[in-house]
C-alpha cells in the first residue's frame, strides 16, 4: 500500500489536533510513528506525557478526498500501546469476592450449578453420613457437600493454621486426638477433624485436625522450675522433748538492795511512834501527797521526842 505524501507530511496538523484533545501542550510528546491504514487514510502517533499514563499514545487519524491536496482530521484520542499500564479486566462481583471478604451485611448470590454440592435427597452410599439417604419433606437439606467439595474442604483445613503444620501443633507434646476436649465431627470428616472445646486453648470453638495440638492439652504437664525466692533457714522437726529451765528467782537480799530509798522511807503510819496531841499541833503539817516533795524536806520524824516523866 503506497504512502500518501500529503497525509504523511501533515505532522503539525496532527499535533495540533492532539494538543486540542489533551487540553494542554505539555501532555503531548514527540512524534513516534506514522501508520498507513488505507488509501488516503493515515494515523500519526505521539507520546503521552500525562502523569499516570505510562505507555499510552495520542492517536490522530488524517484523511483527504480524491484529487485534493488538503488533509482533514478524522479523530484524535488517547490509546494504549503494547507496554501501556492498564487496569485489570472487569470481573463481576460474584466472581471477584474471595474468602474472608464477606461482612455481616453482605449476602452471597445463589449458585445454582455449584460443583461442590449435590442434591441432598439422593443416596450416595452408606459411607457418607453427610448425605441424606432417606429424604423427608421439610426435614432434609436441598443440597449437601459432594465428594469434590469434601475433598476440597479437608485439604484446605489440613493445610491451614489448624492442621499438623501449625506452629502450635509442632511445639505440642501430644496430638488433639488424645485430648479430652477434642469433640470428633460426625460424618465422613470424623476420622480427620474435630472441634476444640477448651476455653484455655487458642483453637477453642474451631475445627482442628486429629494430629493438631497446642499447649492446653488435658493430659500433658510441665516441669516445675526452681523458685527464685531466697532459701530460708532450715527447720528441724523431731519427736524428742527438749527440757526448758525457768529463770531463777532473785534472792531476798538482792531484792532489798534493788529497792529504791524513797520506797523504803514510805513506811506505814502504824510503825511510827505515838506523838502527844500538843506536840502534834506544833509540828508542821505535811502535804497530803509526798510524791512531788523531795526526800530531804521530810525531817518531821526526827523532831518527835519522847515525853519525859515527872
Amino acid at each position: 500500500m503506497a504512502k500518501d505524501a500529503v497525509l504523511v507530511e501533515a505532522v503539525d496538523l496532527a499535533r495540533d489536533a492532539a494538543v486540542e484533545t489533551a487540553g494542554d501542550d505539555f501532555m503531548v510528546g514527540d512524534h513516534l510513528s506514522t501508520v498507513v491504514n488505507e488509501d488516503r487514510l493515515v494515523t500519526h502517533l505521539f507520546a503521552c506525557t500525562m502523569p499516570g499514563y505510562r505507555g499510552w499514545v495520542w492517536s490522530v487519524t488524517l484523511s483527504r478526498a480524491p484529487r485534493q491536496k488538503v488533509a482533514t482530521v478524522c479523530e484524535a484520542h488517547l490509546v494504549p500501546a503494547d507496554d501501556a499500564l492498564l487496569a485489570p479486566a472487569w470481573v463481576p462481583w460474584a466472581d471477584r469476592i474471595r474468602p474472608g471478604d464477606l461482612e455481616p451485611s453482605m449476602v452471597l448470590p445463589y449458585i445454582p450449578d455449584d460443583a461442590r454440592l449435590v442434591q441432598g435427597y439422593e443416596s450416595t452410599g452408606a459411607e457418607d453420613e453427610d448425605a441424606i439417604a432417606n429424604w423427608e419433606l421439610g426435614l432434609g437439606r436441598p443440597r449437601v457437600l459432594g465428594p469434590d467439595g469434601r475433598a476440597d474442604v479437608a485439604d484446605r483445613w489440613y493445610r491451614g493454621s489448624h492442621g499438623p503444620t501449625a506452629a502450635a501443633a509442632m511445639a505440642s507434646a501430644s496430638p488433639c486426638s488424645t485430648c479430652a476436649f477434642f469433640i470428633p465431627l460426625t460424618g465422613s470428616m470424623r476420622l480427620r477433624f474435630g472441634a476444640c472445646s477448651n476455653e484455655w486453648s487458642p483453637d477453642d470453638g474451631r475445627v482442628v485436625s486429629v494430629d493438631h495440638g497446642c499447649g492446653a492439652h488435658s493430659e500433658t504437664d510441665t516441669e516445675r522450675g526452681a523458685t527464685q525466692w531466697p532459701d530460708s533457714d532450715p527447720v528441724f522437726e523431731n519427736e524428742v522433748a527438749t527440757p526448758v529451765e525457768p529463770d531463777p528467782e532473785p534472792e531476798p537480799e538482792a531484792a532489798a538492795e534493788e529497792t529504791p530509798e524513797h520506797v523504803a522511807e514510805e513506811t506505814s503510819v502504824d510503825d511510827a511512834p505515838e506523838t502527844p496531841a500538843e506536840d502534834v499541833a506544833e509540828a508542821p503539817v505535811a502535804e497530803a501527797s509526798s510524791e512531788d516533795a523531795p526526800v530531804e524536806d521530810a525531817p518531821a520524824e526526827e523532831e518527835v521526842r519522847e515525853p519525859q516523866a515527872d
